[in-house]
């Protein structure tokens, strides 16, 4: 699995970016270039806790781009079946940010499932140079924080010495 301080892997992928037949595009590197980005990846559509965090990020997407930050969301399944299950369940109708089809993603990334092939419920931070600089992955059944993503993104984006606990607002570590 790639990890902090390894680049993120290069990508061209049809993703989801709302309801309709015209949504869906091809979304690639390029278009997260310069960015502080968010990529979450989550086992499969049609499950149980994964509209539980996808709607998160999405209650919570006001808090990324305020921090100038995208995010993208993804699994092995592909842009059709993204758009039918965006269709079908309520929390996931009105998403602001894109369901990326993440066959070839996933693998790159090493989050696959070994026995079955789906992304592991994972999530990165990359810094504007394309560089991992966070990466966590939980359990299937067990849904992330977003709460905790965001507070990371903060320390991050500080560029300081933040101990534990550390929430945006609270004083840094000094040294000397």
């Amino acid at each position: 699995m790639l990890t902090v301080g390894d680049e993120f892997p290069q990508f061209s992928v049809q993703a989801c970016v709302g309801t309709e037949k015209d949504d869906i595009k091809l979304l690639s590197t390029a278009d997260y270039a310069g960015k502080w980005t968010v990529y979450f990846f989550y086992p499969k559509d049609f499950t149980f806790v994964c509209p539980t965090e996808l709607a998160e990020f999405n209650k919570q997407l006001k808090n990324f781009t305020d921090r100038d930050t995208s995010v993208v969301g993804g699994s092995t399944d592909n842009e059709w079946c993204h758009m039918m299950w965006r269709r079908s369940h309520d929390d996931l109708k009105d998403l602001g940010y894109p369901l990326i089809a993440a066959q070839k993603l996933g693998a790159e990334l090493g989050i696959l499932e070994k026995t079955e092939g789906y992304c592991q419920r994972a999530t990165f931070i990359v810094d504007p140079h394309g560089v991992i600089q966070w990466v966590d992955v939980n359990q299937g059944r067990v849904g992330r924080n977003v709460a905790e993503v965001l507070r990371v993104l903060d320390a991050l984006q500080s560029d300081e010495l933040c101990p534990c606990n550390w929430k945006k607002g609270d004083p840094y570590v000094t040294v000397g």
